[in-house]
């Protein structure tokens, strides 16, 4: 069942496209990471799904409802976890839930936000103002308040921003959780581990959807070759960039990992490399990052002298 089915959503801010023509489908239960570069148009596209925006071009579905006339519709159905924390700091924990719960017209309030205060572990925590709350901490009580009124879909964008390694974990075993009992969840990230906890990615470069499966298929379809080089002197990057096929050239602790598009080029050019220097080379594994670092190569910045782009 899609829960997400939109085609062709186009966006603009004056002369600016700031998302051209993308088309997605999310199932129910899936976690659907979107991947991209800042202002790559992850925000936009993800405001034109929950109703906040609408399309210039495009149309579709989101829980049924027709994104360009029953904004309001979807919206209810939606929970939103935007960038930047943005509840009351004045206010306790349990004071901007049940501030949530009165918008939702959510009955009995007390009840509701009791529950959601339990399920998230913020019960000894409900009469501390948001304002002194860890990043982890604001992280979940924003997460408390998009579930609250069990929505059906959840859009996370770059919910994990500023918040510690074991803050993340934590937030993303409860998104898993939370898709077990059967909500989609389409999430924003910058963080490749997150990328991989996903079911499926999208990547979107500059407006543009470029790439879009399990994290196996993306990396299989960008066609890369890998080499990995172990105990690389010091100077070893600097000589291999430029050189014929060498499209990536990334260290790794005391490993240096040479990626191109081109295998058999790449090869031939490491064979001579190893000739002159005695360095060796395996093959190595392409990985999600060296793929999305190719994606931005390749791509056109929108916000470029000229180009057709824009922000979000």
């Amino acid at each position: 069942m899609s829960i997400v089915s939109v085609h062709g959503l186009t966006k603009r801010f004056g002369d600016r496209t700031v998302v051209d023509h993308v088309s997605m489908e999310i199932e129910k239960g899936e976690i659907v990471g979107f991947l991209g570069p800042n202002g790559s148009g992850k925000t936009t596209t993800i405001r034109m799904i929950c109703g906040l925006l609408t399309p210039d071009e495009g149309t579709g579905t989101v829980l049924g409802h027709d994104v360009l006339t029953e904004s309001r519709a979807i919206k209810r159905r939606v929970g939103y976890m935007t960038q930047k924390f943005s509840f009351y700091e004045d206010l306790t924990i349990a004071e901007n839930l049940d501030f949530v719960a009165r918008l939702y017209e959510l009955t009995p309030r007390r009840d509701h936000v009791d529950r959601t205060l339990e399920n998230l572990g913020l019960t000894s925590r409900r009469d501390q103002l948001a304002g002194t709350l860890s990043g982890g901490w604001k992280q979940r009580l924003a997460l408390a308040a998009c579930i609250m009124h069990a929505p059906d879909l959840l859009l996370l964008d770059e919910p994990t921003a500023g918040v510690d390694p074991k803050a993340r974990r934590e937030f993303w075993d409860e998104i898993h959780l939370l898709a077990s009992d059967g909500l989609t969840v389409l999430v924003s990230t910058h963080y490749m581990d997150e990328a991989e906890r996903c079911h499926r990615i999208a990547y979107i470069s500059y407006g543009k959807l470029l790439a879009r499966g399990t994290v196996d298929e993306v990396v299989a379809g960008a066609g890369l070759t890998t080499f990995v080089a172990r105990e690389a002197p010091a100077d070893l990057a600097r000589r291999l960039a430029g050189l014929p096929g060498v499209e990536q050239v990334a260290p790794f602790g005391s490993t240096l990992h040479v990626v191109g598009a081109d295998g058999d080029r790449l090869a031939a050019t490491l064979a001579g490399v190893t000739a002159e220097t005695g360095v060796r080379f395996e093959r190595g594994e392409t990985s999600l990052e060296d793929v999305f670092i190719q994606f931005m190569a390749r791509a056109q910045d929108n916000m470029g002298p000229g180009a057709a782009g824009g922000r979000g």
